[in-house]
């Protein structure tokens, strides 16, 4: 038996169930239990599996508004208004970035009330010069996650 891609698959397979048990994983794969397991624990301990949670439906616990801020930071504030940034639990991602903007912040709220005070709670920083805020009409494609390559 070769283990040739073996972890793009299990990665793979997990993606389309995270809460796959070892046992069907190793069905599924072709694999040991012990191989799955082992395989397993490894991407783990490298990083590339950094946890196992839920995907979520906002909209459907309430939080309708979901608005893109991009931000301009004064000189060298960067980390430190992205440290700011990732202690707002509604911040959902948040990525320092390239172009007009230093930052650009994705955060899921109640209503455009709720968004309006995150927001302007931010606009209170002295390290910000300039925003711009979006709000999604509707989301294309949201919190995707896609397969690996894998060569058969």
């Amino acid at each position: 038996m070769t283990y040739e891609n073996l972890d793009s698959k299990l990665v793979n397979a997990l993606l389309d169930d995270g809460r796959a048990s070892l046992r069907s994983l190793a069905e599924q794969l072709g694999v040991s239990v012990t191989t799955v397991s082992n395989h397993l624990s490894a991407l783990e301990e490298e990083g590339a599996i950094t946890g196992y949670t839920p995907k979520i439906d906002y909209g459907m616990l309430g939080y309708d508004v979901t608005a893109i801020l991009q931000l301009k930071v004064e000189g060298n504030a960067l980390p430190d208004v992205t440290d700011r940034l990732r202690e707002h639990e509604q911040m959902l991602s948040v990525y320092e970035v390239t172009g007009d903007y230093d930052i650009i912040a994705i955060g899921k709220f109640r209503d455009t009330d709720e968004m309006n005070e995150g927001i302007k709670s931010l606009l209170v920083d002295p390290d910000i010069r300039e925003s711009n805020t979006s709000v999604v009409l509707n989301a294309a494609i949201e919190n995707r996650q896609f397969a690996l390559d894998v060569d058969e």
